[in-house]
């Protein structure tokens, strides 16, 4: 989630019209199309494997510190607490943030190609586990914490999270845990116009449940199987209905940028952000906000940076902002941070592969969409569809994400193209088994039922 630093400025916005200019404003020809990849990890202490608390010697603090201070990092602070890490050379990373049970996030500079993806991945992960090694803090890429309660999970000092914890409960039954134990890999892409964007947030929507099977990496929960092969993807399920999911209107006649927009105005905001502190707005709607009606700012509008924090506080499996962002994913490995992105760059961008994505999923009907949705966090690959498995189709989509990456004959320095970030998921395809498969033969075989060995032969 993103990190406001400063207060609310720039022009109010004065009509809808303005915000569905704001959403245009973000096309771009092919040319200037790039990749920015976020992902989220499990701080854990080496020793005792309990979660990394903010405070202390050997605290989330000190990590973002260090990190700050060796290499070259700008400090990000919150009523006096560093909560996050920016860089003004960009091409070496964008953002280091928490989320709130004290993931770090690494939000990736928006780069070229795949390649870059990956040095850029691989740099942030040296940076984090030097420090980090020095602390006693490992980390894990997996999608929900397998060994902690709810309870002690720390949080992360950010006064929007205190807004949000108030709130969740509200509206639904895991939200909090979705929050506090979910961790997630996911790609942000641009588009080229609303009918371009129309077209990528329908596929997006349409296949997100075959990248959720795909990279499916939670089957733990408090030291257990929990029977889900992604249960970070069952949270959303039952986290807040205003603002998740696959978005049915995405797919009916005059689908566009004002559709969205329309939307938007009537999820729930969240706070509103003004002199350095978070209003708690939870509840209101923006649209009565843009018409001066807001209960904690009365007779004043919003402005544009209101409306970019609102749009964050959007959750559906496919988000839009200025850019398009895929979220259906667990985190995972090293290779499979990579993948992700390999896998939408594929289907994406590249017309002839976004043609067969989109001829792919034409005649899907909504309850089909939805079914695969509901069934894919128990049963991955497995998951019944049209009298057989999502297995096929998961495997024709890899297909073509691969020809679309053989499309682009964008060459390493070996000469290698990008097809080779989609290695994890070719291979998932051939096999029939995901991340969280892997894990559970792990867990019942040479683990003997002990989760303590996941951190040691799972940490990044």
């Amino acid at each position: 989630m993103s990190t406001r630093v400063a207060g609310s400025e720039g022009p109010t916005i004065e009509s809808r019209d303005e915000l569905v200019a704001y959403l245009e404003a973000g096309s771009k020809p092919p040319a200037a199309w790039r990749i920015g990849t976020e992902h989220e990890k499990f701080a854990f202490s080496e020793s005792s494997h309990r979660p990394v608390p903010y405070e202390g010697d050997r605290g989330i603090r000190a990590l973002l510190e260090g990190i700050r201070d060796r290499f070259a990092w700008d400090g990000v602070a919150e009523q006096g607490n560093i909560i996050a890490l920016r860089r003004s050379d960009c091409l070496k990373g964008g953002v280091i943030s928490l989320e709130p049970g004290g993931q770090v996030e690494l939000s990736g500079a928006p780069l070229a190609n795949l390649h870059e993806t990956s040095e850029e991945l691989r740099q942030h992960l040296i940076e984090a586990k030097e420090i980090g090694g020095e602390l006693g803090i490992g980390f894990l890429g997996i999608g929900f914490s397998p060994k902690w309660t709810l309870a002690e999970t720390p949080m992360m000092p950010k006064e929007r999270y205190r807004i949000m914890q108030r709130y969740m409960p509200k509206v639904g039954r895991h939200g909090l845990d979705m929050m506090f134990r979910t961790a997630t890999v996911q790609v942000n892409l641009d588009f080229g116009g609303e009918a371009d964007m129309v077209a990528k947030m329908r596929v997006g929507l349409a296949l997100q449940p075959v990248a959720t099977a795909l990279f499916a990496n939670s089957p733990f929960t408090e030291g257990r199987p929990n029977g889900f092969k992604s249960y970070r993807a069952e949270m959303w399920r039952d986290t807040d209905p205003d603002r998740t999911g696959l978005l049915p209107f995405a797919f009916e006649p005059g689908m566009g940028f004002e559709r969205y927009v329309d939307y938007a105005l009537d999820v729930p905001m969240y706070f509103v952000y003004r002199n350095g502190r978070y209003l708690d707005a939870s509840g209101a709607s923006f649209r009565d906000f843009l018409a001066g009606k807001l209960d904690v700012l009365p007779g004043e509008r919003p402005t544009f940076e209101d409306w970019a924090d609102h749009l964050t506080t959007l959750f559906p499996d496919v988000r839009l902002k200025r850019y398009l962002e895929m979220r259906g994913a667990d985190a995972g490995g090293l290779a499979q941070l990579i993948a992700l992105p390999a896998f939408w760059v594929g289907l994406l961008y590249e017309r002839s592969a976004l043609d067969e994505a989109s001829a792919l999923i034409a005649d899907w009907t909504a309850g089909e969409r939805q079914s695969l949705r509901d069934a894919v966090p128990r049963l991955g690959l497995d998951a019944p569809f049209r009298g057989g498995t999502l297995h096929p189709i998961a495997r024709e989509t890899v297909a073509i994400a691969e020809r679309g990456l053989r499309h682009r004959a964008l060459l390493d320095r070996n000469g290698e193209d990008e097809r080779k970030h989609l290695a994890p998921s070719r291979a998932i395809v051939k096999s029939g088994r995901s991340p969280a498969d892997a894990l559970l033969a792990e867990y019942s075989g040479r683990w003997q039922g002990d989760i303590e060995a996941l951190f040691d032969a799972y940490a990044l």
